[in-house]
This record gives C-alpha cells, structure tokens and sequence, in this order.
C-alpha cells in the first residue's frame, strides 16, 4: 500500500535532490513513519503510515512481475497533521487496486489489511522508519522459521511482545512464527536424530576393528 509513483520525484529528480544536498550542506528531511500491528490469531495487520505532499493513497502490493495486485482493506481513516479525521473520496475499479483522494498535504493513512503465512512485505518511494509489533505468542528468534530483511533491528520486550524496526528504509519483509511451528521443527530434528542413529548403528556394530 502506497501514494502512487507519480506524486513522488522520480530516480533522476530524487538522485539530482540529494547530490545538492551533500554539496550545499542542507540537512535532509527526516524519514517518515509506518507501523504494523498483527492482530491476535494473525489473520490481519493493523496500519499506520505517514505520507507527504500526497493527494491519494493507493491499496495493492506488487506481484514477481511488478505488477500491483489489490488489497482488500477495511477501517480506513486518513488522519491530518493536527489529529482530525479527513474526508476521502475512494476509487474502486473492477479487478485493480482501490485508492483513496483527498486535498493535497500531509497525512497518516490507517488502515486494516489482511494477513497470509505470517508475512508481511511492503515498499515505498522514500525512506521510511518502519516498526511491526508481534504479539507475545510469535517470534522471529529463529532464523530457520523467521525472514527478516536486511537492517533489521528485534527487541523483545517484557510482556514477552516483539518489535522488529527498520531505519529510513524503502522496503522490508518479515516472516516471524508460533510456538507450535518451532516445537513442530524440534520434533523434526529429533526424528531425524534417532533416524540417522537407527541407520547408522547396524554400520557400526558390524564393522570390524582395525587389525593391529
């Protein structure tokens, strides 16, 4: 979910913008923010995310190809600067991604989007600071179920509830697991275990010493 490509500067604008940057010595602005909430039994995230200088707001994600796929979303609310809720008007073509328009400026978008195989994954035109809360009963501890992108910061909590953060990023992927997933995997290897012991023990038994 994104401000379409077109209200943002393009690659050569955006390189063009921070060159001047470095060379007049002009502090850059700040990253925006997005965080994502999973919801309890992990069959929805909760969103909000900042945009600026934007005029609509589209929902879909991008397939292997590129492509923008739609997004069913509900509960939207596009919230300005001072706290207010704002009037959108949607756009909901057939078989292609909605989107919401509004007068020109700075917002949050909060929305609630539906979730698949404990992962979510997003990208953006800016740099953004983005955070996902995970309820207590996941984790993404184990990187032999877990996937986390590049730059990831993980912070386990008190309530045992984690927060997986990414600094002034464009994209980001997790893929984060229940305690029944992990206990399935050390089942495994525990088969596994006694398997190659079952196997390899007839090998051993059998083999003769060496002859002095």
């Amino acid at each position: 979910m994104r401000t379409p490509n077109r209200d943002r500067c393009g690659p050569a604008l955006a390189a063009l913008c921070v060159a001047l940057v470095i060379i007049l010595g002009v502090p850059p602005v700040g990253a925006l923010d997005a965080t994502y909430q999973v919801l309890p039994n992990a069959t929805s995230y909760a969103a909000r995310v900042d945009i600026t200088g934007a005029s609509d707001y589209l929902f879909a994600d991008t397939d292997m190809l590129g492509e923008n796929v739609p997004v069913s979303v509900t509960n939207v609310t596009l919230i300005a600067e001072n706290g207010t809720p704002v009037d959108v008007n949607w756009t909901k073509p057939w078989n292609a991604p909605s989107s919401i328009s509004f007068p020109k400026g700075n917002y949050t978008v909060a929305y609630v989007a539906p979730l698949s195989n404990n992962q979510i994954q997003e990208s953006y035109f800016s740099p953004y600071n983005v955070s996902v809360n995970l309820p207590g009963e996941y984790d993404v501890r184990n990187p032999l179920l877990a996937g986390l992108s590049q730059g990831a910061n993980v912070t386990r909590l008190p309530d045992n509830s984690t927060v997986v953060s990414w600094n002034q990023t464009t994209s980001f992927e997790i893929r984060f697991y229940d305690q029944a997933r992990e206990d399935l995997l050390y089942l495994f290897a525990e088969f596994m275990v006694i398997l190659a012991t079952i196997l390899l023990l007839p090998f051993f038994l059998t083999r003769k010493p060496p002859e002095e």
